[in-house]
């Protein structure tokens, strides 16, 4: 796991492991920054996927794991965040394994815990939210969600990749449940010096993302939580006049 994009967020393991690789497998959420920490020697290899424009397929990914690991090569396989938190790091590991291949999974921090830390948001606090959910509203998976559980009070909703389907999320919170009047949080590069905060109800959330040019990548946070940003030096934040 290579955590959500600041390198001195890299756990110690993940650091010491990169010094040793001879291979360094890596996605596109993957920051300049933490590459800067692999060793000098090793080759780097990109295999980063995006929305609708797939550089590379995961049947791919698996070939080249099993091609270096089977020269005998130590092979990092670096993903954004944490290997198993919508990643394909069980998949991966499962190809490997009936090969007889082994494997060390390092666990990163999630965009969530660092977005939410570098915001200074809670995502569960006594007598606000209960409870933290962490979904992704792209791909089939969107439309088995359950929404109206996930418009409930007393809960933080973190929707990963959901920048994209922003008015859509919106729409079916408010359509299950959800008042207009709820907070909602956007936070863009998390934990990186370009970060930037957008925030404001429900209502308000779309607009506001739209007019600040928000893009990927970047994290919606719902939830009473949301209000209770802070801003640190180096972030951005559009909250705009009505909190």
């Amino acid at each position: 796991g290579a955590g959500p994009g600041d390198p001195d967020l890299l756990t110690l393991r993940a650091q010491q492991l990169l010094q040793q690789a001879d291979v360094v497998l890596y996605d596109r959420l993957v920051s300049d920054a933490v590459l800067a920490r692999v060793r000098r020697e090793a080759t780097r290899v990109y295999v980063g996927k995006e929305s609708g424009r797939h550089r590379i397929t995961q049947e791919r990914i698996h070939t080249l794991l099993l091609e270096y690991a089977g020269r005998g090569l130590r092979v990092a396989r670096l993903k954004g965040g944490d290997p198993f938190i919508f990643a394909r790091g069980g998949e991966e590991i499962a190809v490997l394994a009936a090969a007889g291949i082994p494997v060390t999974v390092v666990p990163g921090i999630t965009a969530a815990l660092g977005a939410a830390a570098s915001a200074g948001l809670p995502l569960t606090q006594r007598g606000v939210a209960q409870s933290v959910t962490f979904v992704t509203a792209m791909g089939e998976g969107a439309e088995t969600l359950d929404w109206r559980a996930l418009a409930a009070p007393l809960q933080t909703v973190v929707f990963y990749m959901g920048v994209a389907q922003l008015p859509r999320i919106v729409e079916r919170l408010q359509a299950h449940g959800a008042p207009s009047e709820r907070p909602a949080a956007i936070v863009e590069h998390a934990t990186l010096p370009a970060q930037r905060l957008i925030g404001g109800t429900l209502s308000q959330i779309v607009a506001r993302a739209r007019a600040a040019g928000i893009g990927a990548p970047a994290l919606l946070i719902v939830g009473e939580v949301a209000s209770r940003a802070r801003v640190g030096d180096n972030v951005t934040q559009v909250w705009g006049h009505n909190r």
